[in-house]
């Protein structure tokens, strides 16, 4: 069976970046109907937060991916978080120093600084020298039984080349000469990533590795510990880098980058799933708004780009409108309701109102991409603010004023929620009546109506708020007789 794994470190806000690679796994996953593992990389002491993890889980579960093994649900390859998992580093550690395939490294940091800025001096790479690699293996230990602190440095073999098969990249080979030989354990006993990577990958059984190329240099390092341990190696598929619109490395300076930003701004989880998922491939009928089980259906790793995918910020806003069109009126208004509310918005928890609120979040998604925007335009459904120079220079004018009276002498015997095709019927006898067309027919309707020269389009206007009239909403939308009332008088 096919085993994927998300593998971050909780050490800030997840970024696009992060959740594309895991996007790809839980896709690849499902489709070939394999395990997809969440295993929390926490051993940067330092800088991982519980409160980060927190996040991370909740950042991910909103966007709709969903792990089969994890911290938060267990499995039986488990514990999930490498904190958890000290001892078991310890021991495969122990075990390659016992074949002499790593080594006790007694440099300390001033020492080792001081290397770099030597070999800096002269020109060369400041890497590691490896000093204490040919050290005699019983003197080491006799300092070590006596409480002298030692980082465990792995054993790069030399004059070989490091090849293995790409998914997405095809070959890639390695000279080990250019690999330094990397910390396994550092002196207080933590992991570093490049062993204890290997260790879980191999005891939680994952056969295919999915990651940035960033990870590269690190795969070989990483083969390298596989075969020492005589550990057959997972398939590895390196994903390109997600740049900026500028073709540069993607930061805050272009934008959102964090997933929790995203959710704030006002992107549906589906529609961020969606544009994500378009990022490095593309379905071969072209389709660019899938839902969930659309993309895992279509998904082919095979057809995955090495070229670097860029994160175009008005094209996932145009997936996130196409998106809110998608979803049906009332789960859309209850998705709404808490952005309303941040503007004092309430509206009574009422199936019908949420659908009010569904419909009228279609009609501004005509304008708007983002659910906060959305939120911000229900202010033109609610309230007017009439202009008191827009009102007298229509009030002043003869034929602006004639088109409004007329048109409220009609409206007022009729009964609420006015259809919009009554009032198109009204408006072709004004103007049979008077002459008036065009422009001069609708545009002092609209402003008497919305207080505005330009916006929403009027066939889309009138039947919201008719509609939302008769609800039981606070603040109250007033009809179309309301807003003709405030207007003449």
């Amino acid at each position: 069976m096919m085993r994927l794994r998300f593998a971050p470190s909780p050490t800030g806000f997840v970024h696009v970046g992060n959740v594309r690679t895991a996007l790809f796994n839980y896709l690849h996953s499902k489709k070939n109907n394999g395990i997809f593992v969440l295993r929390i990389e926490d051993t940067d002491v330092e800088r991982s937060k519980k409160e980060y993890e927190i996040n991370l889980v909740n950042d991910l579960k909103w966007i709709g991916i969903e792990w089969d093994e994890g911290p938060d649900i267990g499995g039986k390859f488990g514990p999930y978080r490498q904190s958890e998992r000290v001892e078991i580093y310890t021991k495969y550690a122990q075990r390659l120093i016992d074949e002499n395939k790593a080594y006790y490294c007694f440099c300390s940091k001033e020492e080792l600084e001081k290397q770099k800025e030597e070999a800096m001096k002269q020109g060369n790479s400041p890497v590691y020298i490896e000093k204490c690699r040919d050290l005699d293996v019983e003197e080491s230990n006799i300092r070590i039984k006596k409480g002298e602190k030692a980082a465990v440095r792995f054993k790069i073999p030399r004059n070989i080349y490091v090849e293995f098969k790409d998914i997405i990249r095809g070959n890639i080979k390695f000279d080990s000469n250019l690999l330094i030989d990397p910390v396994i354990l550092r002196s207080s006993g933590i992991p570093a990533y490049n062993f204890s990577v290997v260790i879980d990958d191999s005891i939680m059984k994952i056969n295919l590795v999915i990651r940035g190329e960033d990870h590269l240099s690190n795969t070989a390092r990483q083969i390298l510990t596989y075969k020492s341990l005589k550990i057959e190696p997972p398939e590895f598929a390196h994903l390109s880098m997600v740049m900026g619109p500028d073709n540069t490395k993607l930061s805050k300076r272009h934008g959102s980058t964090s997933i929790s930003q995203f959710r704030e701004d006002g992107y549906l989880p589906q529609a961020l799933f969606n544009y994500l998922a378009l990022l490095g491939w593309s379905p071969d009928n072209g389709k660019e708004i899938l839902l969930k089980q659309e993309l895992i259906s279509a998904f082919d790793l095979n057809k995955v780009s090495k070229s670097s995918a860029i994160f175009d910020y008005k094209k996932l806003q145009w997936v996130n409108r196409e998106h809110i069109r998608l979803i049906n009126d009332e789960e859309l208004g209850n998705v709404m309701t808490p952005f309303l509310e941040k503007r004092g918005i309430k509206f009574n928890p009422e199936k019908e109102n949420f659908k009010w609120i569904g419909q009228a979040s279609k009609v501004l998604c005509n304008y708007n991409h983002l659910l906060t925007e959305i939120s911000e335009g229900f202010k033109e459904f609610i309230s007017i603010n009439y202009s008191k120079d827009l009102i007298k220079k229509t009030k002043d004018c003869e034929t602006s004023i004639k088109v409004i009276s007329m048109f409220f002498k009609e409206i007022s015997v009729l009964d609420s929620p006015i259809e919009f095709s009554k009032v198109a019927e009204i408006l072709r006898r004004i103007q049979a009546q008077t002459k008036i067309k065009g422009k001069e027919l609708y545009h002092p309707l609209r402003i008497a109506l919305t207080g505005k020269e330009s916006g929403i389009e009027l066939k889309d206007y009138i039947p919201t708020i008719e509609r939302g009239s008769v609800l039981n909403i606070e603040p109250c939308v007033k009809n179309i007789k309301y807003r003709l009332i405030a207007f003449l008088k």
